[in-house]
């Protein structure tokens, strides 16, 4: 468990640094559901390593730094989806047209 002057600590930083950090990576992002997201990813990352590693000297460049991570990794997790979408796409189609057409007989037990 967290002490309580910690948990105040972060809290406060929080609450402080939150609306910059929000503000700064919808306008990198421009998009306000992806910087939402990453913001409160990087304020979980804060409160499981904080408590152990201490409370950084910039906390708001450390929660814009971990955020905006966090959504460049989101943004090419997407693309990569997208770019493969033809691809399943493909492969769905001819499973159907029965390209791939598998028995239980064609498993062994």
């Amino acid at each position: 468990m967290m002490p309580p002057d910690l948990a105040e600590q972060i809290e406060h930083i929080t609450r402080r640094e939150s609306g910059q950090v929000l503000a700064a990576l919808i306008s990198q992002l421009g998009d306000f559901t992806l910087a939402e997201d990453a913001l409160q990813d990087a304020l979980v990352a804060a409160l499981e390593h904080w408590p152990a590693a201490g409370v950084p000297p910039n906390p708001g460049g450390w929660l814009m730094t971990v955020a905006r991570r966090n959504a460049l990794d989101q943004v090419r997790r997407r693309q990569i989806w997208e770019a493969k979408q033809p691809l399943l796409q493909a492969e769905w189609m001819q499973e159907q047209a029965g390209g791939w057409a598998m028995t239980d007989d064609a498993i062994p037990d």
